[in-house]
């Protein structure tokens, strides 16, 4: 009888930061069945120590007073950046520099030239790179996919409406990181509205804009942080899609697709409701009935489940990719999430320049 081989060793993650988002991470890294967590860093000793406690850290996981720390651990394979943006250039690149294969939190960069540069420390020490956009690892989202793919039931994409917000709240409004400009200078464009500029750019398979304009209903805190913005975008081939993020609005997370031939519409695509199964609504070839009482045939509800939380999943892909660089080299890299973080990027710098030109079009130019 042939020996088993030897089981894979997991992936061994460092943490950079404590901010609330790492806990959800935290746990999808233990959930996940390909990783583990080595270390956490920050700031203070006593902050790491206790978050690794609180969030049911493996005993032998390592508690850093620094970020250097963890970077610095020969043990750590990779790390997850959570820190607010204006820091993720320097650690996101120290982390590249190390060695450290790197999830990033979104939004990834404050510009498309600092994510250049993370970008090119990542290939120039042939380490994996992936953007920590939870919901593009649901299952749902493949099977979405497949609908709009369909010639027959969805046909050419014609339009595309994206909403995330949120009501805050005033401590939020007045402490958070995402509105003070030395932190996370982009704000809800930067925070949520990331999530609507890639549901626009996945449903048009990535192709991008020819122009952005930014509307002018966008408000700001008295340090000039955007609270609320919107968008249209117009494509080469008619296509249009408008988006909408906010601060200050009702909890919505939604995506509406438009084609030819059928209509898709999802109401919690950032965050699933249920964290075991995500609803989506699909119409096909949709006609008035007679008298025009109704429609036929109506609207069917999809239910996609999963058995972990597609943190959990974006996770175990990542870990994935990275064993495969870590056991057959440079050639293995995964350069798609490089690119499509590159294109949301961009597209977001486009909204924030048309808001800086007075609302004008901005050509989006890759």
């Amino acid at each position: 009888m042939a020996a088993e081989s030897p089981p894979v060793p997991p992936v061994r993650f460092g943490i950079i930061g404590c901010a609330n988002i790492a806990r959800k991470v935290s746990r999808a890294i233990l959930l996940s069945p390909n990783s583990t967590i080595v270390a956490v860093g920050s700031r203070s000793l006593e902050k790491a120590a206790a978050f690794a406690k609180d969030n049911g850290f493996p005993e032998s996981a390592r508690a850093y007073g620094s970020y250097d720390a963890v970077l610095a651990d020969p043990e750590v394979d990779a790390v997850y950046v959570p820190l607010p943006t204006s820091l993720h250039l320097r650690w996101a690149v120290s982390a590249a520099r190390k060695r450290k294969h790197l999830l990033l939190e979104k939004p990834v960069a404050l510009n498309v030239g600092e994510l250049d540069e993370i970008l090119a420390a990542c290939e120039s020490s042939g380490v994996q790179y992936m953007d920590a956009t939870m919901w593009m690892h649901h299952p749902r989202t493949a099977e979405m996919k497949a609908f709009l793919s369909d010639s027959q039931r969805f046909g050419q994409l014609k339009a595309v409406h994206s909403i995330f917000s949120y009501n805050s709240g005033p401590d939020f409004l007045k402490n958070d990181v995402r509105v003070k400009p030395d932190l996370d200078a982009l704000g809800a464009l930067g925070d949520i509205g990331w999530y609507c500029i890639r549901a626009i750019l996945w449903a048009a398979d990535y192709t991008l804009p020819k122009t952005v304009t930014a509307l002018s209903s966008a408000e700001f805190n008295e340090a000039g942080v955007n609270l609320s913005c919107g968008a249209s975008l117009i494509f080469h081939d008619g296509q249009i899609a408008t988006f909408y993020c906010s601060f200050l609005s009702n909890l919505t997370m939604e995506i509406s697709l438009l084609g030819e031939n059928g209509y898709l519409r999802v109401h919690d695509f950032v965050i699933p409701f249920q964290e075991n199964v995500g609803a989506f609504y699909a119409s096909a070839n949709t006609k008035f009935a007679e008298l025009s009482i109704g429609i036929e045939p109506a609207p069917i509800e999809h239910l996609v489940r999963t058995d972990v939380p597609q943190e959990a999943l974006m996770v175990e892909e990542f870990s994935s990719l990275v064993r495969k660089v870590k056991e057959n080299g440079l050639e293995e890299i995964e350069k798609f999430w490089a690119i499509i973080s590159r294109k949301t990027q961009l597209v977001l710098d486009a909204v924030k320049a048309s808001m800086e030109k007075g609302f004008q079009p901005v050509e989006v130019v890759y």
